[in-house]
């Protein structure tokens, strides 16, 4: 026990370097029970914000030979320029299913949803000779699996097998009947293939058909109930190590979330103002209350009203509008009402463990996806994933069917550290630093356009599936795919299209502070009441009083 703990304190320091390293830029995710959405659909959701791969890849499934190995990579989420290191391998299954990799991989053809988001917790549990990251047990977990729940326990048992060497993470696991939110951390430093030990501590619980659930950057999984297997799942031998260090004691409730993430990361209120923020638009009847990080709201909450997905997306969207904590108010957003906060700088003293407010919307997202999944559909067609690329409340969601075969290279391909005029991501994170200019008008401008695309898709794709059902019930699963395919393909590009031509006539329409527009130009300025409060003109009124001149 004694040299347990010893080495355990050893690795806090490398276990928190290697769990925070991407992760404190965070993420927000929501899903929506079948009964609590407005049309009978199972909807989920992902922001994911930070830097990471926008890159839509089709990872074909098949059948596999005996013998056949999977590469595991290294931490495959962030880069863009090189191919991730390679680390082992594992064996193949004999079938698997086409899935889209991404940063975090989300959908295969059998429409398996995951979204994630990242907790950290305690370096305690870190192991260090685990093969598996998050990444990796999404790749497995829907190249293998037909359900949510199947999904979830072929990542348990990968992740128990090989061990898992990441930092505690979430996974929001949804099919078109349910939604499983699946919770992972280290097996513990001492563990090796050989120890006979599960290589990682996880647990699963159900969100309720009639609930909504929010995460975002701390654990969400709560107590476990361990005599309701139909609504909980876990890991083998979960109590062992918490009971051996003396976290957790025969006869006491077992919660997942004060025993592996005593401490979420981040200032205050970094995670549950979000929280606080989606639940308070789903049930303002609710009257939420702000707590801070060591306090938590239910599991799952009822929404006032059935969700759709344009709720989710509007909550994507949010900068806070209408609270104290607006993020478009005060000097701190500038005379055009801007929301964006850029990172580093040196802190205030009597503030340096505190943060700009966390808003849901963020200027650095990589992508952000709402999928609604449809019980009467067979997968292919009836997972609909609307997708976009870069911050969400900027961006155009286009849909992206878990039939779809492939996608144009706009959306497959595009370096982050270089400027790419080819890649649709680029067009995106141009838009959104463009907006900066005069974030009121611009936003407005944006909002505007973004609506147009999106309208057009929502009043159109029910025809497009119907074509497609047509083909699927005749057998003809390839055809199926096909009009969907072509559906997606041809979406893509006239919004990559699209945008470009709408962000080069941002640049011509919004320059040196004016608005050429309609064949005309004006100079909007500054408003008066932001002009009065940094002092304009106080200090020639100074000199003309000092020198007696009116």
């Amino acid at each position: 026990m004694k040299h347990l703990k010893k080495l355990v304190t050893v690795l806090v320091v490398v276990a928190l370097v290697v769990s925070l390293g991407g992760s404190a830029l965070a993420c927000t995710t929501v899903a929506v029970g079948k009964d609590a959405s407005a049309d009978g659909s199972v909807l989920v959701a992902h922001t994911c914000d930070g830097w990471y791969d926008h890159r839509i890849q089709i990872v074909e499934g098949g059948t596999h030979e005996d013998g056949e190995m999977v590469d595991i990579y290294r931490d495959p989420c962030t880069d863009t320029k090189s191919t991730p290191e390679l680390v082992g391998q594992i064996p193949q299954a004999p079938e698997t299913y086409t899935y889209f990799n991404i940063a975090y991989p989300f959908m295969n053809e059998k429409g398996v949803v995951i979204s994630e988001f990242t907790w950290s917790g305690t370096g305690d549990v870190y192991c260090p000779n685990g093969l598996m990251v998050i990444a990796n047990l999404e790749q497995i977990g829907l190249a293998r699996a037909a359900t949510a729940k199947e999904c979830v326990q072929v990542m348990g048992e990968i992740a128990e097998q090989y061990g898992y060497c990441d930092g505690g993470e979430c996974l929001l696991v949804a099919d078109n009947n349910e939604v499983w939110i699946f919770e992972v951390c280290g097996g513990g430093p001492l563990w090796t293939p050989d120890s006979g030990a599960p290589g990682a501590h996880w647990a699963a619980r159900r969100v309720p058909d009639d609930k909504v659930f929010v995460g975002s950057n701390r654990s969400r999984i709560g107590v476990i109930d361990f005599d309701d297997p139909d609504n909980f799942m876990w890991s083998t031998d979960i109590t062992a190590l918490p009971e051996q260090l003396g976290w957790w004691s025969e006869g006491e409730e077992f919660n997942y979330t004060k025993i592996f993430n005593p401490t979420p990361y981040g200032y205050e209120f970094y995670a549950s103002r979000r929280e606080w923020r989606a639940f308070s638009l789903l049930a303002p009847s609710q009257n939420f209350e702000v707590i801070g990080r060591q306090d938590h709201y239910d599991f799952a909450i009822t929404p006032d009203e059935p969700v759709t997905v344009q709720n989710i997306m509007d909550i994507y969207s949010d900068h806070l509008e209408g609270t104290e904590y607006d993020m478009t108010q005060g000097l701190a957003a500038g005379p055009f009402h801007n929301p964006t906060r850029w990172q580093g700088g040196t802190k205030p003293e009597d503030a340096a463990k505190e943060d700009w407010e966390r808003e849901i919307a963020q200027f650095r997202c990589s992508y952000s996806f709402v999928a609604e999944l449809r019980p009467d559909l067979p997968g292919e067609i009836g997972s609909l994933m609307w997708f976009g690329e870069d911050s969400p409340d900027t961006t155009v969601y286009v849909p992206l069917y878990a039939g779809t075969t492939e996608v144009p290279v706009e959306w497959s391909t595009g370096d982050r550290y270089n400027f790419d005029p080819n890649c649709a991501w680029w067009a995106f994170n141009f838009v959104n630093n463009w907006a900066n200019i005069r974030w009121d008008a611009i936003y407005a401008d944006i909002r505007a356009e973004k609506a147009i695309y999106e309208d057009e898709f929502f009043a159109s794709h029910g025809d497009v599936e119907a074509e497609a059902l047509e083909l699927y019930n005749a057998g003809d699963i390839d055809g199926a795919k096909a009009v969907l395919t072509k559906y997606v393909n041809d979406n893509m590009n006239k919004v990559n299209e699209g945008w470009w031509d709408f962000a080069w006539t941002l640049v011509g329409r919004y320059q040196d502070g004016m608005l050429v527009k309609d064949g005309t130009s004006s100079n909007p300025g500054y408003p008066t009441e932001w002009m009065e409060e940094v002092g304009y003109g106080q200090t020639s009124l100074a000199d003309k009083a000092a020198l007696g001149i009116e």
